[in-house]
């Protein structure tokens, strides 16, 4: 048995930080009818402000491309911005706000011919950084006379996704500088007000080395944005250059604690100063097909984290909103343990739930105290404008030891037969991956078994009566969310 008690008295600010940003695939996707549809859902029940994508400027989006005659010779490039405006025309008419990733490279400015994942990304640096900031310059002029500068200047510009990881960017460290700098000056020549940050690297990394490089250069900096996974966790504590790291045969070995995250935002935090801290990729693992993203084990790690990392960040965007996501193409399969809080298909995993019930919390949290400090359960509760939400989450990680455990939480002048509804999240809530498997694992699913696991997955309320104490059990990796 844990005992938890809620202190009613003591209270903190408690914004929603994970609500500000979601990242998603490759910017051709949002064209996409379904995408829409999904992302539309995630903003309306989610409270998802802004969303990030890859390949803002790749050769699919037409952004730049060399215009040629019949016999293949060069006529001259030819900017065109019409997919980004159709993009950003849907994000403002649902409500929701680009968080621009500026990259990959489109292949009439790249200095080299190689690329990433099934889209075909280049990762090259300019050939010419005049070019590549003529193009900068054009795209932002178009956006604020399309949107206007009061809303252009909500926006966020990223410099490139994860410049520290070769898969990601052929240059070195301080190509990536002359890039961000390049980028960033000719941004703040369009308007000063525009935020313009970086470095959006993998892995906690190269956090102090940018504010150094911009300080010392004068270069304009807004805000500091990297990315972190608990898997990363071998290679943070190791303190090794990544390429290094690989070399040393230690990849893919060891085990990562519960809670890294934690201490890896912590870290950052201090790392960043005064500079706005952005994690604009994160989630319960950088890997697919055995981490159990489709899974309440998701869930109750996701709980944990944001509850964790409260008052670090300003922003906390996971990685990603919907299985529709073709890095590797689209990987077949109703449940094939993707990043997404949705399957292709629009089903909502455990992981979508528990991002509707922490949508749910309110803006203050109340102190909680607990008897049993090495317990794997823990307690988040928040004042609403209707009473009081509590989420209680079971989370160890993978490998760990964890057991269903019996929880009473104490809350002093509760009036006696309130009525109490419950909210679960576990194996046998909210699970429709469990039902996907008894339908034999279909991998096309039909219409009808759609609307089946379309219910299968929604939260059910319940019913309790307490008097100033509520008791009730959660399952391992279960997360039981209680308002009154």
């Amino acid at each position: 048995m844990v005992n938890f008690k809620i202190d009613n008295n003591i209270k903190t600010d408690f914004p929603h930080y994970w609500e500000l940003c979601v990242g998603s695939c490759h910017a051709y996707t949002a064209l996409r009818e379904d995408y829409r549809k999904q992302l539309k859902k995630a903003h309306e029940e989610l409270g998802f402000q802004y969303v990030r994508f890859h390949g803002l400027l790749d050769d699919d989006m037409c952004v730049l491309v060399m215009k040629k005659d019949f016999m293949g010779n060069e006529l001259g490039l030819v900017y065109n911005f019409v997919n980004i405006d159709n993009i950003c025309d849907f994000l403002l008419s649902i409500g929701m706000k680009p968080f621009l990733e500026l990259g990959f490279m489109p292949s009439a400015l790249a200095s080299e011919d190689k690329t990433v994942f099934h889209y075909k990304g280049n990762i090259t640096p300019p050939m010419d950084y005049h070019a590549w900031a003529e193009l900068i310059r054009r795209l932002t002029e178009h956006l604020i006379e399309r949107y206007g500068l009061l809303e252009v200047s909500q926006w966020y510009f990223e410099v490139w996704n994860e410049p520290n990881l070769a898969v990601f960017f052929s240059g070195t460290k301080e190509e990536y500088f002359k890039l961000y700098e390049v980028t960033a000056r000719t941004i703040k020549e369009v308007n000063s007000s525009l935020k313009v940050g970086g470095p959006a690297t993998s892995c906690n990394s190269w956090i102090k080395d940018t504010i150094d490089y911009c300080e010392t250069n004068k270069v304009p900096l807004d805000f500091i944005s990297t990315h972190h996974y608990p898997t990363d966790d071998p290679l943070w504590r190791s303190g090794m250059d990544i390429t290094d790291f690989f070399k040393s045969g230690l990849a893919g070995k060891g085990e990562y604690e519960r809670g890294i995250l934690r201490k890896m935002t912590e870290k950052a935090r201090e790392e960043a100063g005064e500079y706005p801290l952005y994690y604009t990729e994160w989630n319960t693992s950088a890997m697919t097909n055995a981490d159990r993203h489709d899974e309440c084990y998701a869930s109750a790690m996701i709980a944990k984290t944001l509850a964790d990392n409260d008052g670090l960040v300003k922003g906390y965007s996971y990685w990603t909103f919907t299985d529709i996501f073709e890095e590797g193409s689209q990987i077949p399969g109703a449940f094939h343990d993707g990043f997404g809080l949705m399957t292709y298909a629009g089903i909502p995993k455990p992981a979508y739930r528990l991002f509707e019930l922490f949508h749910g919390l309110g803006s203050k949290r109340l102190k909680v105290e607990s008897d049993d400090k090495d317990s794997t359960v823990e307690l988040l509760a928040t004042e609403t404008d209707k009473g009081h939400r509590l989420a209680v989450y079971n989370h160890n990680i993978m490998t760990g030891a964890i057991q269903e455990e019996e929880v009473t939480i104490h809350i002093p002048g509760m009036v006696t037969g309130s009525e109490v509804m419950v909210y679960r999240i576990d194996e046998d809530h909210a699970n429709a991956k469990k039902l996907w498997i008894k339908m034999g694992s279909p991998e096309y699913l039909k219409t009808e078994e759609v609307d089946k696991l379309m219910t299968e997955s929604e939260l059910k309320a319940e019913k309790l009566s307490c008097n100033d104490t509520i008791t009730c059990t959660v399952p391992p990796h279960g997360v039981v969310v209680i308002d009154f």
